[in-house]
């Protein structure tokens, strides 16, 4: 029972995160720097 309740608070709060940072648009900013990271990677960047 314990493990069935912590699997949930722990989905509640990834989905309540996933929302704050889309309400902040912090979306793009994480897109933007995992696209600089692959050019600099591969030499480009």
């Amino acid at each position: 029972m314990k493990h069935r309740v912590f699997q949930f608070f722990l989905i509640f709060t990834g989905g309540v995160l996933l929302i704050a940072g889309i309400q902040r648009q912090e979306a793009f900013t994480v897109l933007t720097k995992a696209i600089n990271i692959c050019l600099e990677c591969i030499g480009i960047g």
